[in-house]
């Protein structure tokens, strides 16, 4: 019979044979994602002209910044994790996430129609679109964009009153700013405030986000990348009817790993919070190889790049394409990949995360580069893991 103190040997035995296990595990990780930075992030930025990129890759809660070349080729700014960029349509699911955190804490419901809460569009086809459904681009057939003649909230609403759609809400999915800018607007009202408010002033806090903003204060504005265009010319976003609400956000690398982490279930926040980002990943179309919920686009995990490159692709984001309801609507699900892609004219991003791995990467640029090129790094990345 062995003897106390040999049963305690023992199990210091395995337990530092295990801890040097884990801290081999997580420097071998480490070097891995290094090796994918400095080889592929390179590639990217020599092919497109890419002047700087910020990369977090988080594991199990640990996360991993790469900061490379320059927030402004004018002062030679270095990029860092609090370096602050245009995301674009990533802003699209902070507007979902603000809609069902006003669901959560009773305010609204995803499954009225629009004319519940406006009432000036009750007995017109906008009206009666249910609010889910300017949150998954199946609303009956939108515009990629605001149209150019609408400059005003009084034009806007004009122009929805007149809108007639295109195909039965539900059957099809046309990505569209003004559906998503539209559910952004009612979310507002709903929390009898205006929109940058309630983004920046409840949401944004209660997720933890403290550089994040639609309006950069003075102070940070040192931290603001220059973007820059297709032809290399100095950039930013200008002002537009619902751009806030669709494209608007300004963010970094630290901050946005920070939310996906958050959508992982990691880290501390509130059960409204938790119950809010859940809610973002229920699954309700089908649409090619991508599973569309809240904003976010979601693949049975693991996924083949190539469904990945196929539902980020031009077809998807410019093309009307067939969507089937899944019934009932699909539970957010954890053996997912679930990612967003956001450009504006100067920028590019990408997000995407896996809630069984607890991994997920953050990708941001200040040039408009191929969406191909930003899944291929990401899941590069994420592969040296697996």
């Amino acid at each position: 019979m062995r003897k106390p103190f040999e049963f305690f040997a023992i199990a210091l035995l395995i337990t530092g044979l295990s801890t040097g296990a884990n801290v081999a595990r997580a420097e071998d990780s480490t070097a891995k994602i290094d090796a994918v930075v400095h080889k592929n992030a390179a590639q990217v930025m020599q092919q497109y002209n890419v002047p700087g990129l910020a990369i977090a890759v988080s594991v199990n809660g640990k996360t991993h910044f790469y900061n490379l070349g320059l927030a402004s080729k004018a002062t030679q700014a270095p990029v860092t994790s609090d370096t602050l960029f245009e995301v674009g349509s990533i802003s699209k699911v902070f507007t979902a996430t603000l809609a069902t955190y006003a669901q959560a804490n009773g305010q609204l419901s995803l499954n009225d129609p629009v004319s519940t809460y406006l009432p000036e569009f009750q007995n017109t086809p906008f009206g009666n679109v249910p609010l889910m459904h300017l949150a998954t681009h199946t609303g009956g057939g939108f515009p990629l964009q605001v149209p150019d003649a609408v400059q005003n909230d009084a034009q806007l609403m004009g122009y929805l009153k007149a809108w007639k759609p295109e195909y039965v809400a539900g059957s099809k999915r046309s990505y569209a700013n003004p559906s998503i800018g539209m559910l952004g607007l009612i979310t507002a009202k709903r929390m009898n405030m205006p929109y940058a408010q309630a983004l920046q002033g409840q949401l944004f806090p209660a997720l933890g986000l403290k550089h994040s903003y639609l309006n950069i204060p003075a102070s940070e504005m040192p931290l603001y990348a220059q973007g820059y265009n297709k032809q290399d010319e100095p950039v930013r976003l200008g002002a537009g009817v619902l751009a806030d609400e669709a494209y608007g956000v300004k963010t970094t690398a630290r901050d946005l790993i920070h939310f996906a982490q958050l959508n992982m279930g990691l880290g501390s926040t509130s059960e409204t919070v938790r119950r809010a980002l859940a809610d973002t990943h229920v699954g309700y179309y089908q649409v090619g190889p991508m599973t569309q919920d809240l904003v976010w686009e979601q693949y049975p995990y693991p996924v083949e790049l190539k469904a990945l490159l196929d539902g980020n692709s031009n077809t998807m984001a410019y093309e009307t394409n067939a969507a089937v309801a899944l019934t009932p609507a699909q539970a957010p699900q954890q053996q997912v990949w679930i990612n967003k892609t956001g450009s504006t004219n100067g920028f590019g991003g990408y997000i995407a995360f896996i809630p069984a791995k607890k991994q997920a990467v953050v990708i941001l640029a200040n040039k408009n580069y191929p969406n191909a090129a930003r899944v291929e790094l990401a899941y590069a990345l994420l592969a040296a893991l697996n």
